[in-house]
């Protein structure tokens, strides 16, 4: 008798993870409620720092400087932000430089 008590409780978790997984809206067949929605973009858009180098070779120069401080800076310093900052700019600049490549290096 517990077993099937406890079939019957594993049953009403199954159900209700789909309905908590499925996007709003949608009913019916519970495969379709799992389907995955578009990505859409988040967080801020990049802007690429045209003041950085414009060959590869120079910012991967630039970005192991940019490592070497970041390592050597204590954690959550005002060093430590600075040089995750310029590797945000170089890692950005590096790859708008990748897809103007032709053909494209990614």
């Amino acid at each position: 008798m517990a077993k099937a008590k406890d079939k019957d409780k594993d049953k009403d978790r199954a159900k209700k993870k789909v309905r908590d997984h499925s996007a709003p809206g949608l009913t019916g067949d519970p495969a379709a409620q799992t389907a995955h929605h578009a990505a859409k973009a988040h967080g801020r858009p990049s802007t690429v720092d045209t003041s950085l180098p414009a060959t590869r070779s120079e910012l991967l120069a630039l970005h192991a400087e940019a490592r070497r401080r970041r390592n050597a800076a204590a954690l959550g310093s005002e060093d430590f932000r600075a040089a995750i900052q310029a590797l945000e700019r170089i890692e950005v600049r590096i790859a708008a430089i990748d897809r103007a490549a032709d053909p494209p290096l990614g």
